[in-house]
């Protein structure tokens, strides 16, 4: 049972590792939504991600001779670092198997926290299948990271900061993976004020919890495929199943492409790295009716690898059209090149990348294909910039725009 007496000793033990992630507030995500959005920054703990929290408190509660035998878990990232950092500080050795798709960034803190990494399977359910085979054959104590109450009142202990500096909340945003995160932030908030909405955001394309609820039952996904890796998750913990029925106000399904869009702008408004899952719940603010409304949305982690980061931000900007990319055909002649780039500095437009292809017909003195790359300020500015192009009778062809 999740007791209000365990959050509390929860949350104090806790404060021995945590960074206190102190509510910020956001007047972008305010003016959006005509509310009032604050932040809660779990990216900024120690290992960049909130289930530090949960793996603490489970393992202070294991006995000296559990430790002893070794910490096994699996983990797409997140509770791989939180397992390794809690171990580390209790002295006891930990594994972690992780699926081979985990980012390098995460699979190198974990190791840097003194864990041994095993990396198999493609997603996590793979993962955790392999751990529980290598906990029964050396004994290992596995700490699950999701289906565990213990795990889930480390993890609620997020509740209890927020309602202490934001007494008066009216909504709580928070991602679900496998569950373990909303089941103790939700029931936590409910013991504290019932009032206060509690709503769970899942990737559309691993919505396992969603599919729970439905059946009334842990179902298992056929696939979780999702830039969201912290919450590619088949199927949801059955422990934390009843408390989400019980304490959970809604779900909303948030889809890849909008977690590109809010990655874009927490870095540019905030400056803040947030890893996809992270996002969730700011990018399905657009999806709740909260005018008015005092909302947190939880931030679960900033465990993003570079390359990740500037696929994602690649994308982001040519999908808002601050990036696109044109073809024009022109005679092969001196002064046509500088013709073209003075019509797109006029209208500001700012070349990145030029392309000159001679041989897209054969004869090249009626035409050769100039491929231009360039920046705008966002959709219309990129009309403006079509437009003065046609005016100058250069009739430009719009076409997949890629920055390498």
């Amino acid at each position: 049972m999740l007791t209000l007496e365990k959050f509390e000793q929860a949350s104090e033990i806790v404060k021995q590792v945590t960074n206190p992630t102190k509510l910020v507030f956001s007047d972008y995500l305010s003016d959006m939504c005509g509310a009032k959005v604050y932040l809660k920054p779990e990216n900024m703990q120690h290992t960049g991600a909130y289930k530090l929290r949960g793996a603490y408190y489970k393992i202070s509660t294991l006995s000296e001779e559990e430790r002893a035998k070794g910490l096994i878990t699996a983990s797409a990232g997140n509770h791989a670092q939180g397992v390794a950092y809690a171990a580390q500080k209790f002295g006891c050795r930990a594994t972690i198997v992780m699926p081979t798709v985990t980012p390098l960034i995460k699979v190198n803190r974990t190791k840097s926290y003194g864990a041994e990494v095993i990396l198999y399977g493609d997603v996590y359910d793979d993962a955790c299948a392999y751990a529980y085979k290598l906990a029964e054959k050396y004994g290992y104590t596995f700490v699950h990271p999701f289906n565990d109450l213990d795990v889930a009142t480390g993890q609620g202990t997020i509740a209890m900061e927020i309602v202490q500096e934001l007494p008066t909340v009216d909504y709580i945003l928070a991602p679900i993976g496998g569950g373990g995160l909303i089941t103790g932030v939700a029931t936590l908030a409910k013991m504290l004020n019932p009032k206060i909405k509690v709503i769970g955001v899942e990737p559309t394309e691993a919505a396992s919890m969603s599919a729970a609820l439905k059946a009334n039952k842990v179902v298992e996904l056929e696939s979780a495929n999702t830039i969201a890796d912290g919450t590619a998750v088949k199927a949801v913990g059955e422990q934390n199943l009843p408390y989400v029925q019980a304490y959970v106000d809604d779900i909303l399904l948030v889809d890849d492409d909008e977690l590109i869009g809010a990655f874009l702008d927490m870095v540019e408004n905030h400056k803040m790295i947030v890893e996809n899952s992270g996002l969730l719940s700011v990018a399905a603010l657009k999806q709740l009716d909260c005018e008015g409304k005092k909302v947190v949305c939880i931030l679960s982690g900033g465990n993003m690898d570079v390359i990740t980061m500037s696929s994602v931000v690649q994308h982001g900007l040519i999908k808002r059209d601050r990036i696109f990319s044109v073809s024009v055909l022109l005679p092969d002649k001196p002064g046509e090149l500088v013709s073209v780039a003075s019509t797109i500095a006029d209208a500001q437009g700012n070349v990145i990348k030029l392309e000159h292809n001679q041989f897209v017909s054969t004869n090249r003195n009626t035409a050769v294909e100039l491929r231009i790359t360039m920046e705008a300020f966002g959709t219309e500015h990129k009309h403006q910039i079509m437009e003065a192009l046609e005016k100058k009778g250069f009739r430009p062809k719009l076409i997949s725009a890629k920055l390498y």
